[in-house]
């Protein structure tokens, strides 16, 4: 791990991967929890974690670099299901790039349990892992100016669901009606780092 200060009470910890960094951001979680770790917040991100009001921010440098880096954490108990229509607009580019039907690749993006390593870009969209590498896609070579609400989407190693329209250049393969970000709700974002995600094919007019 390598330590970086941020400010007079901030610390950027860099690890070598997403996983690492999704390790790292659960264990620091757990010790802020048990009154181990006296820390403001705690931000993940692709391969950083960043700890914001650091009470003694030396000491915990040196801990950390001295320290290895937490193995993978156990899997929360409960997933969220989010209902979903595969009927995007890229799911025959996708379906093509990945050698098979439009139906297989429901199949297999549905049978998949994916876990939220971070959250950004918009309030309520989390960077879901899960899919394995020889089914990452590029981004669209030309990105759309709108992206509806509850777009599911891939790009690289993520799948992602954007909480409103905005522009992006993820590849659409459905939609979904679940509510991502709600401010008169408690928590406003229906995902956060470490969450336990599955995605559950809907028979209204969507594939399969």
């Amino acid at each position: 791990m390598n330590v970086l200060p941020v400010g007079d009470d901030a610390l950027l910890v860099e690890v070598a991967s997403g996983r690492e960094a999704e390790a790292l951001h659960a264990e620091l979680t757990r010790r802020r929890a048990e009154g181990s770790l006296a820390v403001r917040e705690i931000v993940p991100a692709a391969r950083t974690v960043l700890l914001d009001g650091v009470a003694d921010p030396d000491r915990l440098a040196r801990e950390l670099t001295a320290a290895q880096v937490p193995p993978t954490p156990p899997r929360e108990a409960r997933a969220v299901e989010i209902p979903v229509r595969y009927d995007g607009p890229d799911l025959a580019d996708v379906a093509a790039r990945w050698g098979v039907a439009r139906e297989e690749v429901a199949r297999i993006h549905a049978g998949t349990e994916f876990r939220v390593a971070f959250c950004g870009f918009a309030p309520g969209f989390g960077y879901l892992t899960g899919l394995p590498s020889r089914y990452e896609v590029p981004r669209r070579d030309t990105p759309r100016t709108a992206v509806p609400a509850g777009s599911v989407s891939l790009a690289g190693p993520y799948t992602g669901v954007y909480p409103r329209a905005s522009p992006g250049g993820w590849q659409v393969i459905g939609t979904t009606d679940a509510v991502l970000w709600d401010p008169e709700r408690v928590p406003a974002a229906l995902l956060s780092p470490g969450t336990r995600v599955r995605f559950v094919p809907r028979r209204d007019g969507g594939r399969p």
